[in-house]
């Protein structure tokens, strides 16, 4: 397993108000692209040390790293298909090796996967619900018990306003995020005290590649802000609810410019 590092809270310690993200673990999945890559970077400049999770995207994840050791950070790569839930332990034991401990777990990555209702097959639904939402179960689970033998923890979820208002063309994806919301509102519950969950739910801030101009138009129109999100909103929101209270847990904060607001 190799030597293990000295983390900053001791397991004597009480739970804080605020958890200081200097020198902290976090274990982002799907870390190399799009929100993941966001919010690598993002707690990586708060001084966090970013485990940084991928699967078929290896050339982007390791340009995260590389970037977040340019600046001074420390990074370490961590390749797994998430499909292959009896690895999910395996890879939690990697990271608290590599690193010491494991404070956070950011279970960002997903697919999303565009086909209308008629045409999903048995495969595709398996496939999307394996990655999106079987596997934020399993490593909660595995995460949380290294949590729980140093006393304290966060999780926090990618869920999506789609839980809410699903889109036709990627139901299997929209069904999954309403798991996501039920598994973060479970999760705060069964964790307390000493670890807190929460999600959050990205509107329109990127894109699924492959989406018709005219749907984007669609969206954009129903956003109060009438503009799409970037993804570092989504990143500092992450970054907001690791850092600025431990008496937050079991919310869902929509990051949708106002969309969800909207009838």
């Amino acid at each position: 397993m190799g030597k293990r590092l000295q983390c900053p809270t001791p397991n004597a310690q009480p739970p804080t108000p605020s958890m200081n993200l200097s020198g902290r673990v976090a274990l982002v999945t799907g870390g190399g692209v799009r929100l993941g890559r966001a919010t690598a970077l993002e707690l990586a400049a708060a001084g966090v040390r970013v485990a940084v999770h991928y699967h078929a995207s290896a050339k982007p994840a390791e340009s995260v790293v590389a970037e977040i050791r340019a600046a001074g950070g420390h990074a370490e790569l961590f390749g797994l298909d998430l499909s292959r839930i009896a690895e999910l332990p395996g890879l939690i034991e990697r990271v608290v090796a590599a690193f010491g401990c494991l404070d956070v777990l950011v279970n960002n990555a997903a697919i999303f996967p565009r086909t209308p209702f008629e045409q999903v097959t048995e495969a595709e639904w398996d496939g999307v619900m394996a990655v999106n939402l079987k596997a934020p179960f399993f490593l909660s689970q595995a995460a949380a018990r290294a949590m729980q033998v140093q006393g304290a923890g966060k999780i926090i979820n990618l869920a999506d306003i789609s839980a809410e208002r699903p889109w036709p063309g990627y139901l299997p994806y929209c069904l999954s995020k309403a798991g996501i919301v039920a598994l973060t509102r479970g999760l705060a519950r069964a964790l307390a005290p000493k670890i807190q969950v929460n999600a959050v739910a990205p509107g329109t801030v990127l894109f699924p590649e492959g989406m018709p101009e005219e749907e984007r138009e669609k969206l954009l129109k129903a956003v109060p802000l009438q503009r799409a999100g970037d993804a570092i909103d989504v990143a500092r929101t992450i970054r907001f609810l690791l850092e600025a209270s431990d008496y937050v847990t079991g919310v869902v904060i929509p990051v949708d410019g106002g969309r969800s607001v909207v009838g």
